[in-house]
């Protein structure tokens, strides 16, 4: 790395009164004995592992101290002084360390990674990049809302690396976000030093090919960092705008304590050794005459005693006790949804396409706090033209395009979720959530069983096949989502449920992946209603009455079915499941137990599909009451083709489904 600054540090210039100085000194020494009592307890095997920040507490310290105590922190691995800074009690921290329930994530997640919203600090998840969107997503929202506030995100070099951070400072850039990015570079990606991880000078300089503000400091020089970070939180609180800010450090310790520091050459170690940030700062109050001997001893033991009693307040605490219906219990936010019935018996003959788009209209004018999101769905009103008009009516604040940064607008979304926002993200095509697959299934999934915080977001997912569109424009992909939980996964098969199930979406405070198949926008039509009404979310409907046989299905299936029951003479009992995470498992008995043979209808792929899962689950629970097995139609075990000769006649299920029935039949 670029070790220019490795020299003595100059603390002169700076215009802080004494009293500002000693609370430096003292929120940077507080970290760093929490540390050493941290790495005694890690060699007696009292807590699993650590991340030590030894050496670089200016950063964290300097960063928090210049910010208000309300504006939100997104930190990683070695942010210490910012959990000490804003005054988090440490017998909580010790707790949360050691999994006991006294701490953030009821023993469910470890170290950092968890969010304390009253305390403004919204930790890690280890994939290293994607607080740098959910930070601006929390600016965005700020600018929304009208306040001067700003929000700031660590991530270290090895994380610049990534491409969440290139799309969030893209975002961050073109919307103008107040969102302070701070590099921490620190010389090592676990054992990678800085000329394996980039071949640019200085890291800040990144900032000028996304038309953002940078500066490069000295992250041991906790006046420095203080003064740089609280100087561009005035401004951009007043002027919206992204800053990059590179500070340079050194990591004194390993990667995590088991890595240790024998790749590190010992010149290099023992040059930043000499640039410790707190030997430095303390000699230089000595030398001002602002400390002395007794007072540093002083802080020192007041300090030690706070630590040595909290953490025996933890260690006295028992081991955490939960159930399977408590963790169970805590995977969603708590929400019972109330249906909403129309106002009245006014109805409109409508496709999918427009109960969608009325269902979207109606959506916004019901949350004045929900913000639309994605690729052209502004003025061009989407490629399927389902948000056309919108912007004119709710304006480009609440209704904004975007550039191609999936993640991050992801991301965005869950920030703004943090902030009181309700959000919905279109995906162009299903097939391109793979782009935005990490913030999904590790971020918004997992948010509320970590540490209680929701993530009211709706990811509309157009998908299906049909259209001649190729591996990349048809895939129907919703068993990714169904194996996560806390995801909740509906896919409507007609006009009403769409619209009704949309409008439920918008009002559940958990994310919720919405599937709509193109090739049903404008294939059937139906009168629904005009007003606002909602649908039950994880409850399955019969469309069609039978005895003969029960064919389980969702979205387009549910017309295969209805065709092959009017073609077969069968007297088929036909139950759209609607939503699939969660499964409606009674409406699944009640079928079952009706005609006693099944059939799983769907138009994904059959490994790993839905109809797995439901039949394992029918042969488990339900196996007296069947007269065949379980069968499946699925669609071919291959990507999906783009000529109609190759799609609609071999890779989709329609063309198995009678032939199907009839084994089914004659078991």
């Amino acid at each position: 790395m670029n070790n220019s600054l490795a020299s003595t540090i100059s603390f002169e210039g700076y215009d802080l009164s004494k009293e500002i100085l000693v609370h430096l000194y003292s929120s940077l020494l507080k970290p760093r004995l929490i540390e050493e009592k941290m790495l005694i307890l890690l060699r007696q095997g009292k807590v699993s592992k650590w991340f030590s920040g030894i050496g670089q507490e200016a950063i964290s310290v300097g960063c928090t101290e210049a910010l208000d105590t309300d504006e939100k922190i997104f930190t990683m691995h070695r942010n210490l002084g910012v959990f000490t800074s804003r005054k988090m009690p440490l017998e909580r921290l010790f707790s949360q360390w050691q999994g006991k329930a006294n701490g953030f994530t009821k023993g469910r997640d470890r170290s950092f990674h968890f969010g304390a919203p009253e305390y403004g600090i919204v930790g890690m998840i280890s994939h290293l990049g994607p607080q740098m969107s959910y930070a601006a997503g929390v600016g965005l929202a700020n600018t929304l809302s009208g306040k001067q506030k700003v929000s700031l995100a660590f991530t270290g070099e090895g994380g610049t690396s990534q491409g969440e951070f290139h799309e969030a400072l893209n975002v961050a850039a073109v919307w103008k976000i107040p969102t302070i990015f701070v590099i921490e570079n620190n010389g090592y990606g676990l054992s990678t030093p800085t000329n394996e991880q980039y071949v640019c000078e200085h890291l800040s300089d990144r900032a000028n090919g996304y038309g953002m503000k940078s500066v490069i400091i000295d992250g041991n020089n906790i006046l420095e960092v203080y003064q740089t970070i609280k100087k561009i939180a005035e401004e951009i609180r007043i002027n919206p705008e992204p800053w990059l800010v590179e500070c340079l450090t050194f990591r004194m310790r390993g990667h995590e304590e088991a890595s240790g520091t024998k790749y590190v050459p010992q010149d290099l170690m023992d040059m930043w050794a000499l640039k410790d940030p707190i030997s430095n700062f303390e000699s230089f109050l000595v030398e001002k005459g602002l400390l002395d001997e007794m007072k540093i001893a002083s802080i020192k033991a007041e300090i030690k005693a706070e630590i040595d009693r909290t953490y025996g307040m933890a260690n006295a605490e028992s081991e955490i006790q939960s159930s399977e219906f408590n963790e169970i219990n805590d995977v969603y936010a708590p929400y019972s949804q109330l249906i909403v019935h129309p106002k009245s018996e006014n109805n409109t003959e409508k496709r999918c396409i427009d109960a969608i788009a009325a269902g979207m209209d109606q959506a916004m004018d019901k949350h004045p706090n929900l913000i639309l999101m994605g690729q052209d769905i502004a003025e061009y009103g989407g490629v399927f033209k389902i948000t056309q008009g919108l912007v004119e009516k709710y304006g480009k604040d609440r209704v904004r395009n975007t550039p191609l940064c999936e993640s991050a607008i992801i991301g965005v979304a869950l920030g703004l979720s943090l902030e009181g926002y309700k959000s919905m993200v279109e995906m162009q095509f299903a097939d391109f959530v793979t782009c935005g697959f990490n913030q999904i299934v590790n971020n918004l999934a997992k948010q509320h069983y970590r540490w209680a915080a929701n993530a009211d977001v709706v990811i509309r997912m157009p998908a299906g096949g049909g259209m001649a569109a190729g591996p990349f424009h048809s895939q129907s992909n919703e068993a990714w989502f169904t194996h996560t939980p806390g995801l909740k996964v509906v896919y409507p098969s007609n006009p009403r449920d769409a619209k009704g199930l949309l409008l439920a979406s918008f009002e559940d405070p958990n994310p919720v992946m919405y599937f709509e198949h193109k090739g049903l926008y404008r294939l059937i039509s139906e009168a629904i209603p005009d007003h606002y009404f909602t649908v039950e979310i994880g409850k399955a409907t019969v469309t069609l009455q039978g005895n003969d046989c029960t064919i389980i299905t969702y979205g387009m299936g549910v017309h295969w079915a209805k065709e092959a029951a009017l073609h077969t003479g069968l007297s088929i009992e036909i139950l759209d499941l609607r939503t699939l995470l969660p499964l409606d498992y009674d409406a699944i008995n009640t079928a079952v137990k009706k005609t006693g043979r099944v059939l799983i209808l769907h138009e994904d792929t059959m490994i790993g599909g839905l109809a797995g899962e439901i039949s394992a689950y029918i042969s488990e629970h339900l196996f007296e009451f069947l007269d065949a097995p379980v069968m499946r139609v699925a669609g071919l075990d291959t990507p999906i083709p783009f000529t109609s000769a190759l799609e609609s006649d071999i890779f989709m299920p329609k063309q198995r489904l009678k032939e199907k029935l009839k084994s089914l039949m004659e078991y």
